[in-house]
């Protein structure tokens, strides 16, 4: 079986060099190259992964395309990057499996509508780990159930957007599940701003940042006598790598925009 042909963006930072590493390792994958402006002209072997590969780092996602033909691009970049990387990918016929936070709806429904008309797939996840895609899967469950929920998030000091889109996701998902807002009683005066975080129909996010931390997220629900706590939590990256490896050998499958993981996981 021929392997697919796989191009990683954003291979100079933390998560694309990871992907990188578990792409080349995987026998039915081969890593054809990599796009990061910072590693540009580097060998992919000698300044990024552990081991001499003999691929180039080019400087942006086109030149990539057209010297090593990838099948699938899988984009851990950044929220000012990604969507133009995906217009040149999509309009190559080049399918897409996105890391990348932070799109907003617009850039979404900008996304299915290229894929539509390009017949090329992508999936877009908040979240690649497997334990995250069922702590939200479960937290929608149990909104149906109880009338008042806290989504708390924390996340390495690097991240660049806040709340993050795991918490955001989780969020809307709960909404939709319970078919009306959540409880969010307003305190008679707030003595320092802020302090109650965000809301998402009725459910209160609160993002936190710093060192120690790779992503952890506890989703809070309340009701008469009792509460009950969803909690996952991640002690170190490879926990998405899984994930990644079933987006990359599933979406030449797909058809148009997936959103998430979990349609693969079924």
């Amino acid at each position: 079986m021929d392997r697919i042909r796989v191009l990683v963006a954003g291979v100079g930072g933390r998560m694309g060099r990871l992907v990188a590493e578990t792409v080349r390792a995987a026998p039915d994958l081969l890593l054809v190259g990599g796009v990061d402006p910072a590693y540009a002209g580097a060998d992919l072997g000698e300044k990024i992964l552990s081991q001499r590969s003999g691929m180039r780092v080019d400087s942006d996602v086109s030149s990539a395309i057209t010297r090593c033909s990838p099948q699938v691009m899988v984009d851990f970049t950044a929220p000012d990057a990604v969507m133009g990387n995906l217009r040149e990918a999509v309009a190559r016929k080049v399918a897409c499996v996105v890391g990348t936070t932070g799109l907003t709806a617009g850039d979404l429904e900008e996304v299915g509508r290229l894929c539509a008309e390009q017949a090329t797939p992508a999936i877009v996840a908040p979240n690649f780990s497997v334990g995250a895609c069922l702590m939200m899967r479960f937290a929608a469950e149990a909104a149906a159930r109880f009338e008042y929920a806290q989504i708390m998030e924390f996340h390495h000091a690097g991240k660049k957007d806040a709340p993050s889109g795991t918490a955001l996701v989780t969020a809307e998902r709960m909404a939709r599940a319970r078919g009306a807002d959540m409880k969010a009683p307003p305190p008679e005066r707030l003595t320092l701003e802020g302090v109650m975080g965000g809301q998402v129909a009725g459910i209160g996010l609160h993002a936190a940042r710093m060192d120690g931390v790779v992503a952890d997220q506890h989703v809070v629900f309340g009701g008469p006598g009792e509460t009950l706590t969803i909690e996952h939590r991640t002690t170190s990256r490879e926990c998405f790598m899984p994930g990644v490896l079933i987006a990359v050998r599933h979406v030449l499958e797909q058809e148009g925009l997936v959103l998430g993981l979990e349609k693969l996981l079924a």
